[in-house]
Order: C-alpha cells, then sequence, then structure tokens
C-alpha cells in the first residue's frame, strides 16, 4: 500500500509541473468534464492509459466537479504474458478494471492495408459500444501531446491537409457519446519520466505485428514523424511548442483554401473584392 501512496503521490508532487498541472489545465479549457458526467476510462495496458486513470481517480477524489468513472479495458487478442501484465498493473495501481474480449487483432492480421490505422478505429468502435452499454456518455483516451503534434505533422507531410488531434469530439456514430482526451497537454516524456520513477513496467503496443517482428512491414508515418520532431527538438527547444501553437493561431487572410463541413473557400473568391475597398 506504501508502494502506491507513492506512486499516487508522485503524481501531484514530484511530476506536479509536467503532469498534473497540464492534465488539469486541459480538462478545464477544453471543458473536458462536466457535472454528472459518467466516464468510461479506456485502458490499453501502456503508459499513458494507466496514468490517465490515476490523474482522473485523484480528479474525482479531490475536484470540485462531481463525476463518475468506469475503468474500462478491451482485449483486442493479447497473449497470456500480455494479458497478466494488464491484469498485474491494474491491481498494482488498485484500479479496478472491467475487461471484455474482441477478436480484432485476429481481424487487423489479415490485412496490410493500413493495419493500424483499421485496428484503432475498431478498438474506438468497441470501446464506445461497451462505454454506452455501462451508461457512460464519455470515454477517455490516453493521447498526450506528443500524439497531438504527431498529427499535425503527419497532415502536412503525408495528407496535404491542416488538421489536429482534437481535445474531444462527439460521437458520430453513437448519439450522446463524447471522447475526451485528459492528457492532451502532458509530454510523452514525462509520462516516461513518471513511469520509470515508480519502477513501473506497461504493455508497450503488443499487437501481432510487433510479436512477430514485422512492424518494419507496417506503414508506420506515425514513427517516421516522431523521430523527425526528436531531431528538430535537439536543436530548437521550443520546436514542439510551436508546431502546436500554429493550429491555434491560424490566419485565414493568409490561407490560399480551407473548408469547414461542406462550405469550401479559395482566397479568389474574394480577391478582388478585397482590393476595391
Amino acid at each position: 500500500m506504501n508502494e502506491l501512496v507513492n506512486i499516487e503521490r508522485s503524481i501531484i508532487k514530484k511530476y506536479r509541473k509536467e503532469i498534473w498541472r497540464m492534465f488539469v489545465k486541459a480538462v478545464r479549457d477544453y471543458q473536458m468534464i462536466k457535472e454528472g458526467d459518467k466516464i468510461a476510462v479506456c485502458i490499453s495496458g501502456g503508459k499513458d492509459s494507466f496514468l490517465l486513470a490515476k490523474c482522473l481517480e485523484e480528479l474525482k477524489r479531490h475536484g470540485d466537479i462531481n463525476f463518475d468513472l468506469v475503468y474500462l479495458s478491451m482485449n483486442p487478442g493479447y497473449n497470456e504474458i500480455n494479458k497478466e501484465r494488464l491484469i498485474e498493473n491494474a491491481n498494482k495501481l488498485n484500479i479496478p478494471l472491467e475487461i471484455f474480449e474482441t477478436n480484432i487483432f485476429n481481424v487487423v492480421s489479415k490485412t496490410t492495408d493500413s493495419p493500424c490505422y483499421l485496428c484503432a478505429r475498431m478498438r474506438r468502435g468497441h470501446l464506445y459500444a461497451k462505454a454506452k452499454e455501462l451508461g457512460c456518455n464519455k470515454i477517455a483516451l490516453g493521447h498526450h501531446f506528443d500524439d497531438v503534434i504527431e498529427t499535425i505533422l503527419m497532415g502536412m507531410l503525408y495528407g496535404a491537409q491542416v488538421q489536429t488531434m482534437m481535445p474531444k469530439l462527439h460521437s458520430t456514430n453513437f448519439e450522446g457519446m463524447e471522447l475526451i482526451r485528459p492528457l492532451y497537454l502532458v509530454k510523452e516524456q514525462s509520462i516516461i519520466a513518471w513511469a520509470n520513477h515508480n519502477d513501473l513496467h506497461f504493455l508497450q503496443c503488443a499487437c501481432h505485428f510487433t510479436e512477430s517482428n514485422h512492424l518494419e512491414n507496417v506503414s508506420s508515418k506515425r514513427l517516421e514523424t516522431k523521430n523527425l520532431i526528436k531531431e528538430l527538438r535537439k536543436k530548437y527547444d521550443d520546436i514542439d511548442i510551436n508546431i502546436f501553437r500554429s493550429v491555434e493561431n491560424i490566419n485565414l487572410n493568409t490561407i490560399i483554401g480551407y473548408h469547414k463541413d461542406d462550405f469550401e473557400y479559395n482566397f479568389l473568391d474574394d480577391y478582388d473584392k478585397k482590393a476595391a475597398k
């Protein structure tokens, strides 16, 4: 029990600036949690989702908003060793997991066309469905700051568009459900430091591709982007912050074109009108 107390205390003491404050800032600034919410904390077994669970637990315990939590873990087809590691860490962190089974890994392993993307979509669909079945109105995912800036760069470099991973989203397929990302402003290096400080060992990807050493055959643009940002950080300390702020400070007067829902705009649409003013 003393070990658990130290783990929990490290979040709000030793890593208060890097983790706790940034977690609270994201929740408040993006209005992620409201009175009466019932949130399914989706735990994959990795460092991010387990930290998310402890942060939300702490906020529920000492925050000024009344909300409920359910700790939900979907088994997409882990081998027994990984499944045992998931359960062991949940017990160690005193998280009452509700685990349900799926065969996602088997389905995804039969395709070579964007397996990681397909896996993510299928996981989210199962999590939404189970969370709604349990009476939840929100699911919380463990995406962090690095996931956000990687998504921004990936969109520009590989998708030819300016987009980002939003801090919260309304579900388009599950009415009344919402997705939130409370670790939105927490950097991955801080999460790694917290895990190492507490000698915690979590699952990595644990999918069939990594187990069979076939990850190099999977199109992983995210890994390429992560490595690119890593190299840029060596030269420019604030490169990640600047990437993030670039999607907060878009000047529409300097954009060639943009679209929102069914509306499309090209700078030529009112180019001459602006000159006439």
